[in-house]
């Protein structure tokens, strides 16, 4: 099973800066540029025979952009093979767009 670090570095060369945050700091709400805000949602197993054999992490990711037309919001859907796109909202005049990845 793959780690939250490899995740986490997947996420960082998508976005092709450090500015990606597994348990963002307080003063972020002050950083208006682009950024990914991911969480861990749950691991599931798959088991045959009452053995587990595959395991793989859901995570909440949100990509944070002041662009609506950010090409990343599309990208990331081509980037990792168990991705859906969850909802998009804005707050604070900034676009977020969250999306479900298996990894």
């Amino acid at each position: 099973m793959k780690t939250r670090n490899d995740f986490h570095q997947e996420l960082e060369k998508a976005l092709g800066t450090p500015y990606v945050y597994y348990q963002p700091p307080e003063g972020l709400k002050t950083y208006t540029g682009d950024r990914i805000i991911y969480s861990r949602e749950e691991i599931d197993f798959s088991q045959a025979d009452n053995k587990k054999y595959i395991g793989h992490s859901k995570y909440s990711v949100t990509l944070v952009s002041k662009n609506p037309d950010w090409p990343l919001v599309e990208g990331i859907l081509h980037m990792f093979q168990y991705c859906r796109h969850d909802r998009h909202y804005v707050s604070d005049n900034l676009n977020h767009d969250v999306y479900i990845i298996y990894y």
